[in-house]
């Protein structure tokens, strides 16, 4: 929120011309000493609930930063530990005296032990595997503690590799007896050769990736990873931007990417993806799911793919981005343990794709419309022409215009975006009054409001959410379900993310700097609350009618995260519930009925269980039969929840007029894109039953003809 941002710049730049040190000080020519005193500067005066420079806060970096430097524990050593551990208690000291002592010593540490793995991979790398001796490896690392000596180290990067190189060994003897299969006069490798094979294409992965990675890194960079650790300690939103992690966020706030459309995060030492840009061409592939973990990356014109297991997160994405038209080969893990390759062609990915989409159904003889809203989007140069709010009213419009009687929004995995927007989005459901309460540190709460009086929809209104829900998506949610102005069906509870965050530019703290670009800070400044006084802060918005999903048993929310703000309350907002339907409770009871009846829902909880089942599995066999088999039990036990996608309602979805008239000039592909959208629509279980709902209240519900001239868009 900008005028936010400006009010805190304000502030942030009083405070610090009134404290202690003054801007002399801060041209310290030691740029890493300058971001620290900056850095920390910030976040004692601008963040909403500071973190004190304590002996308990040095602990927990110290952990923390340890661990995100080698979280599977394969460079340093126990006595490494040790000499690190004197600093333990020291760090909260050392940052207030700018003092970088600490990175420095576990910095040059890091780049021998670097350089002595470099060394024992390659020499694990040149014997044979076997594969027939029974022995495991362990994936999940927090249960490994550091090695004691050399003889340990290789044999934990043994057994890594070993894992690593066993899926190449699986693949290729895959390929071995596909080509055999086709062509009867195909000689096979031997197992020996395949392996030898197999030990060489993990060799080109991990020598690209610390050859390309790990040895292009700078001083800044490790640098950048220090300050981060130390950023994250306040809460999982505050994060710092380096000056090419800012160009980069740039670039993606720009609106026009190249690559796969997919928003990727790096978790311990893998890769997961954790958004799919709609009408990308991950989404369009359908072979893609967030909570995927991309293990392979593979060129179209090279032979062997390249691991990106523990490669830092933007080294990684430079190997899945790439040029429209080109072809990548991604090996992913599904959520449910199967590994499989997905081949993506690269796409310009307009971000145009994330903005508001409107379909309408015939259900019963009744007609309703479908909103999917990606994302709360603005541009706050262009606010009145480019944002979520005047987005959804045209399509509300359009979809009155073929004679809509109920309406579904679809926040499903939208994660947020833009307070101002829904706060003027929710006044399109409502007469006037508050939307949600804002709180800073020290200072009275204040109403966000819809002072609009016009109403653009007053019919039946279904809420979908999801855990991925989030944000500014839980403030819509939570308005809605406090006015009791429309049902919420989805997940037990949404993200539960309560907080807000501005984007501080350090640059802008200096005057004349000559130290170069220091990034800028991503700042958790402000939390928001209900109107009736509660916080989705780790509680979400619990929906009205609960039902099963696929991350119902996956930890992906904000209680998940490390160091979230907690959960309070503030008092309630003065507002007044929606009065016209004539029996909401009913209509809820109704709806909870039918969805516990649901076979498919029944079906997508079991298998919502059986992933969270396997992903509790973390020991594998490297006993490349007992390997094999248990892929094979996996692949066979998921054959079972082939239905989920299989399913099909007796539901017909279309475009709007208005969007017709659109396919004729586009040259977008628009009219394919929303072909697979209604496709998918017809298949979604969620969608079905909002629209039972939406039968339901208006057999109880007059549709006042509110008048919604304000604004109102011409077609």
């Amino acid at each position: 929120m900008k005028r936010n941002y400006n009010a805190l710049l304000i502030l942030l730049l009083l405070a610090f011309a009134s404290c202690s040190f003054t801007t002399k000080k801060f041209s310290n020519p030691d740029k890493d000493k300058l971001l620290v005193q900056i850095i920390t500067f910030v976040l004692e005066q601008g963040h909403y609930d500071p973190v004190d420079f304590d002996d308990e806060f040095s602990v927990e970096l110290f952990t923390d930063y340890i661990e995100v430097l080698d979280p599977v524990k394969r460079y340093f050593y126990e006595s490494d530990y040790k000499d690190f551990e004197k600093f333990k208690l020291d760090i909260d000291d050392q940052l207030k005296a700018t003092d970088i002592t600490f990175f420095n010593v576990v910095h040059e540490r890091m780049l021998k032990r670097i350089a002595e793995a470099k060394e024992i991979y390659r020499e694990v790398l040149s014997k044979p595997f076997d594969y027939t001796i029974d022995e495991e490896f362990e994936t999940d690392y927090e249960k490994s503690t550091f090695s004691k000596n050399k003889k340990e180290m290789k044999e934990r990067w043994r057994k890594q590799l070993k894992f690593s190189t066993l899926s190449n060994y699986d693949d290729l003897m895959k390929q071995e007896k596909q080509a055999k299969e086709n062509d009867a006069s195909h000689v096979m490798k031997t197992e020996a050769e395949i392996e030898k094979e197999s030990r060489q294409a993990t060799l080109n992965s991990i020598d690209i990736y610390f050859n390309d990675s790990l040895e292009d890194l700078k001083r800044e960079d490790w640098f950048a990873v220090y300050v981060n650790t130390i950023v994250e300690e306040f809460d999982p939103h505050t994060y710092y931007l380096a000056p090419k992690n800012k160009e980069d966020f740039d670039q993606r706030m720009s609106g026009k990417l190249e690559g796969i459309g997919a928003r990727l995060q790096k978790r311990m030492d893998y890769i997961k993806i954790v958004e799919l840009i709609s009408g990308g061409p991950a989404w369009r592939s359908k072979e893609l799911d967030v909570e995927d973990v991309i293990l392979k990356v593979k060129q179209e014109d090279e032979e062997f793919p390249i691991s990106i297991v523990g490669m830092r997160i933007n080294d990684a994405i430079k190997y899945i981005k790439g040029p429209k038209g080109t072809k990548v080969t991604l090996t992913v893990k599904k959520v449910d343990g199967t590994i499989k390759d997905v081949v993506i062609t690269r796409d310009v990915v307009e971000l145009v794709e994330t903005y508001a989409k409107s379909s309408v159904v015939d259900k019963e003889g009744q007609k309703f419309g479908v909103i999917n809203l990606p994302a709360f989007y603005v541009d706050f140069q262009d606010y009145k022409n480019v944002n979520a709010a005047k987005d959804v009213r045209e399509e509300i419009e359009r979809l009155k215009a073929e004679g809509m009687q109920g309406l579904v929004l679809d926040l499903r995995n939208n994660g947020g975006g833009s307070l101002p927007t829904v706060v003027d989005m929710a006044g399109l459901f409502i007469k006037e009054g508050p939307i949600v309460q804002v709180r800073s540190t020290g200072k009275a709460k204040e109403v966000l409001k819809d002072r609009d009086k016009s109403i653009v929809w007053d019919g039946p209104l279904v809420i979908l959410v999801n855990e991925i829900s989030a944000s500014a998506s839980e403030i819509m949610a939570a308005a809605m379900q406090d006015y009791k102005r429309a049902i919420i069906i989805g997940s037990k509870q949404t993200y539960g993310k309560g907080t807000v965050q501005n984007v501080i530019n350090l640059n802008n703290m200096l005057r004349n700097n000559t130290s170069g670009d220091l990034g800028a800070l991503a700042l958790t400044t402000q939390k928001y609350y209900r109107i009736n006084g509660g916080s989705v802060q780790l509680e979400g918005v619990k929906s009205d009618v609960k039902v099963p999903g696929r991350f119902s048993f996956i930890e992906v929310g904000e209680k998940d995260k490390d160091n979230p703000l907690p959960y309070d309350e503030i008092d309630a907002a003065v507002y007044s519930p929606w009065e016209n339907y004539f029996d909401y409770d009913t209509t809820v009871e109704k709806s909870k009925q039918r969805m516990s009846d649901n076979e498919q829902l029944k079906l997508i909880e079991e298998n919502a269980k059986w992933v969270k089942s396997k992903i509790d599995e973390t020991l594998y066999s490297l006993n490349y039969k007992t390997y094999k088999a248990q892929i094979e039990a996996n692949e066979e036990e998921s054959k079972k929840f082939d239905a989920i996608s299989d399913y099909k309602s007796n539901l017909t979805f279309d475009s709007t007029g208005y969007e017709k008239q659109l396919f004729a000039q586009d040259t977008t592909d628009l009219k394919e894109k929303r072909e697979r959208w209604h496709q998918s629509l017809s298949k979604d279980v969620y969608i079905e039953e909002a629209l039972n709902v939406l039968v339901d209240l208006k057999m109880s519900y007059p549709i006042k003809k509110v008048a919604a001239t304000k604004g109102a868009v011409k077609n």
